[in-house]
């Protein structure tokens, strides 16, 4: 993995706003890979593909894409990503997709993840939320404030 586009992606952990619902809590690992790519001299961009394990009421796995750009070592870059989540919330099976969109420029962080809008699957159909990562101290942490429709029976 490119150093400085991992340093990016730990960077910016800043919190995306609460939405009205439950609110869990839980940690993650996570693997990325570079994926190689040829690029112009002074071309700060890369892309990589990762993989999440989720520990907590959150359980699963999820899988991704990330882009990212800019000089993380000097304090300025920033990230988007998709994932794809696969397990269950609050006992109920499912998927969905988490869109990320982060920036960090001279300490200034900024990070907002959220359910992509109809992406729920299974038990998670109409699952709408957002989530905050924190990865001070080492290790990566997530608060997930979610909201689901009743289940039909």
């Amino acid at each position: 993995m490119k150093a400085p586009a991992a340093a990016a992606m730990t960077a910016i952990a800043a919190s995306a706003p609460a939405i009205a619902g439950t609110e869990i809590a839980g940690t993650f690992d996570i693997a990325l890979r570079l994926v190689p790519e040829v690029r112009a001299a002074g071309d700060t961009r890369a892309r990589m593909t990762f993989t999440k394990t989720f520990q907590g009421p959150l359980a699963g796995t999820s899988d991704g894409e990330m882009l990212t750009a800019g000089k993380p070592e000097q304090g300025a870059a920033g990230y988007v990503a998709v994932e794809r989540f696969d397990g269950t919330l609050a006992g109920r099976r499912g998927s969905f997709v988490l869109q990320h969109s982060g920036t960090m420029l001279h300490g200034r962080d900024s990070l907002l993840v959220l359910v992509s809008p109809g992406s729920g699957t299974g038990e998670l159909a109409g699952i709408a939320g957002t989530m905050r990562i924190d990865t001070r101290g080492g290790g990566h942490r997530y608060t997930f404030d979610y909201d689901l429709p009743p289940m039909t029976r």
